[in-house]
């Protein structure tokens, strides 16, 4: 499989007239996944936290929205098999692995996935960020690599940049630092640049603008760490770009 990273926009993304046609024909040039795992912005645990492995409510992460954004279901099956191979592949004497069989996908999960395979029934594992330094992420994802071997989808789901003051902006077009970020982001991944890229906030224009807090560009270095692992960082393509409310949502493909 593949390796993704996903711009997973708000709830009102199923009422825009472009974005959920662009997921669902992405997710219909994919292989079929035998399991999704995913990391989501909206999730930071430490240890690194499995999720749910059978079916429980979702997490309406969100306030403030009209009612029917919090009746949206997304009931996929749970994966125990692969939270199991997780914790044998995570868990060392330094780096423990917990369990919060509770805990539903959040909106950073099933937003994006409910347009992508609608009918729910490919099993998800979400798991937590249990840091936001990029390196730590990029080798979680180095060790995760394997899965994708046995058609495990790999998504990492943030938002390429993100500063909900771009949705105050009046002006034609984005506002300058989230067009800047992201030209520099797509160059960036173009050179295959890991060190530029681990230290995006001080490196990239307008970095700690278009990120006051990183959350939601770290879920992007699991998704490097998961292909770099596998020799394809010279694969990635940008399948989605443009913008949505002045936010970037630029979303890659690696392999």
């Amino acid at each position: 499989m593949p390796a993704l990273y996903l711009s997973h926009g708000a709830p009102p993304l199923a009422d825009d007239p472009l974005w959920p046609g662009q997921l669902a024909a992405w997710a219909a040039e994919l292989p079929r996944p035998q399991a999704v795992l995913i990391v989501s912005a909206h999730w930071e645990e430490a240890p690194l936290a499995l999720g749910a492995t059978e079916t429980v409510p979702l997490v309406y992460d969100f306030w403030g929205f009209p009612e029917h954004y919090y009746t949206v279901r997304y009931a996929a099956p749970g994966a125990p098999r692969l939270a199991d191979r997780i914790r044998r592949t995570l868990r060392t004497a330094g780096t423990p692995v917990q369990d919060i069989p509770d805990r539903g996908l959040d909106h950073g999960a099933y937003v994006p996935l409910v347009e992508m395979f609608p009918a729910a029934d490919i099993p998800v594992l979400q798991i937590s960020m249990p840091t936001l330094d990029p390196r730590r992420l990029y080798e979680i994802g180095r060790k995760l690599a394997p899965l994708r071997e046995e058609g495990v989808l790999i998504v990492g789901s943030g938002f390429f940049t993100h500063n909900l003051a771009a949705l105050r902006h009046r002006g034609d077009g984005p506002p300058a630092w989230s067009a800047e970020f992201d030209e520099w982001g797509q160059r960036a991944l173009a050179a295959q640049d890991l060190d530029v890229l681990f230290d995006f906030a001080h490196k990239a224009p307008a970095g700690q603008l278009a990120h006051p807090r990183t959350e939601h560009f770290a879920p992007l270095f699991v998704t490097l760490g998961a292909a770099d692992a596998q020799g394809q960082l010279d694969s990635g393509r940008s399948v989605i770009d443009g913008f949505w409310m002045g936010l970037a949502k630029r979303s890659m493909q690696f392999g």
